[in-house]
């Protein structure tokens, strides 16, 4: 980050991680490159016939990896979506029915796909306060999930915002020094306000001998009020693992999470979070039972405010039925569609780049932003800072013309990125995914266009997770499901195509 003016400051300076290997090929692309010339001069030893018996189906091999889409895809990727839908379609698993009249043991209503094998426990931290744990046993992976009030921006000084970025960056930065954390996100959900809390703390408190006109007043304001505002939520997700070769029970992990929630919760105050707190349980469950029935909010607000909670359990946070498509997920009472971010804002932006797509969007029943980080350890962050500037300087020093000036602001901008490194900062992976609800499939073209306007105006390029919708909603849940675990090919592996 860098502030280029002390009244109005500006961020930036996030590189798309440069891929090793010639061109678009990729290290695997580059490896067959070189592999199948060797292999190629050696066959043309025998004859000329066998040469070209082993060249084509290396060309064959190799030209798919060089055509890419333009959020970097190949064609081996693409085919893999493809084939990976249509064998979930043809087995039904794009269909999922829970409760007592399922086939599913218990007839309860367990969330579905990458959600239906996680377990909830609870336990209390320092201070004595209730954190829900979130168990994901395929990955042996353990989530808590933290809530916050952040501060608003407006009437807020400049400086102030800046010490608040500031902050931030350091909290990310402290996520890489976290023992055995894989990654982390934040969700921030907006959605019309139902009028219910308001209801419950102005009615009650109508003396029974007010005057007519000052009930009517205030019944009117109850009444019209929520239809102009919106509720608004932030939660931040911890995802930790169990390093490889050890063997530890959930209430060891437990424990030592609690011991870590209250220092967590001191950095987020600090960058400007609010009153941050963490979420128990049965406030995990109510998240998510939202999420997949919009129309029970109003309910579950209700209740919470009548009774203090709800008692709603894990187990009976998912849906009745759900139904995915190539391009929508249809949920119980609301079908949603989800984008995935492609490329990051180019330059540098103001602190406000993202207002627009965090705010509540007209016509929408719920709409959730999640941004999505990988720690880097510092070892690593420093080995990927030189590589990085090592390139930029060799492509800096092989141009001429206009390739040339562009390779040297690289260059300037790799010089700055090793050299806060090197003071100290972290490194962070992170992308954004944006999961827009609304009650009908006739209204997802209409949220198309919104979310087209909201990230227009945040100079954030996205694409449909078509496809993948089912897995891209989960992902958008403050449920700590981190993408980059839940792929049969390892993460190293698919950097290397």
């Amino acid at each position: 980050m860098s502030a280029q003016a002390a009244s109005h400051p500006t961020y930036g300076n996030w590189r798309r991680p440069r891929r090793a290997g010639l061109g678009p090929l990729g290290l695997v692309g580059t490896f067959g490159v070189f592999g199948g010339l060797v292999v190629t001069l050696l066959a043309s030893l025998i004859s000329l016939y066998a040469a070209l018996v082993v060249l084509v189906p290396v060309v064959v091999f190799l030209v798919p990896l060089a055509i890419r889409t333009q959020d970097g895809r190949n064609v081996y990727q693409l085919m893999a979506l493809r084939i990976g839908w249509r064998q979930r379609k043809s087995k039904g698993a794009h269909l999922y029915v829970s409760g007592p009249l399922s086939l599913r043991p218990g007839g309860r209503f367990r969330p579905p796909g990458l959600l239906n094998k996680v377990t909830a426990t609870e336990g209390r931290d320092a201070y004595d306060r209730p954190f829900g744990v979130l168990h994901h046993p395929a990955r042996n992976l353990y989530t808590i999930v933290l809530g916050c009030d952040p501060d608003g921006g407006s009437l807020v000084d400049p400086d102030q915002v800046d010490v608040w970025v500031a902050l931030w960056g350091e909290w990310l930065a402290r996520l890489s020094h976290e023992p055995s954390l894989r990654g982390a996100s934040v969700i921030v959900e907006t959605a019309p306000d139902p009028g219910t809390r308001l209801s419950h703390e102005v009615l009650p408190r109508i003396h029974a001998d007010a005057p007519e006109a000052a009930r009517a007043v205030m019944e009117e304001v109850v009444e019209r009020y929520p239809t102009a505002s919106s509720e608004m939520h932030t939660y931040i997700t911890l995802t930790y693992g169990v390093p490889a070769g050890q063997k530890r029970k959930k209430e060891d992990v437990v424990a030592d999470l609690a011991i870590r929630v209250p220092g967590l919760l001191s950095g987020l105050v600090a960058a400007g979070g609010g009153a941050a707190y963490p979420l128990s349980a049965e406030r995990i469950a109510e998240v998510v039972r939202v999420a997949y029935d919009p129309a029970v909010s109003a309910d579950v607000l209700d209740a919470r405010a009548q009774h203090g909670g709800t008692g709603l359990e894990w187990e009976d946070a998912g849906p009745t039925a759900t139904v995915e498509t190539v391009n929508s997920y249809q949920h119980d009472s609301g079908v949603s569609r989800t984008w995935l971010m492609t490329l990051a804002p180019r330059g540098t932006v103001r602190s406000s780049v993202l207002r627009g797509m965090l705010e509540a969007a007209p016509g929408t029943r719920r709409k959730r932003v999640a941004l999505v980080y990988r720690p880097i350890d510092p070892a690593t962050s420093a080995r990927i800072v030189e590589a990085d500037r090592r390139s930029a300087q060799f492509m800096a020093t092989s141009g001429r013309g206009m390739v040339q000036a562009r390779a040297a602001s690289e260059m300037r901008a790799a010089e700055q990125t090793a050299a806060e490194e090197a003071s100290g900062a972290g490194l962070v992976e992170f992308s954004l995914m944006l999961t827009v609800t609304v009650d009908d499939v006739s209204e997802l073209a209409d949220a198309n266009v919104a979310v087209r306007n909201l990230t227009a105006g945040s100079r954030v390029l996205m694409r449909p997770a078509d496809r993948m919708q089912a897995a891209a909603f989960s992902c958008t849940l403050p449920t700590g499901i981190l993408p980059w675990e839940q792929t049969l090919v390892p993460h190293e592996l698919q950097e290397a195509l």
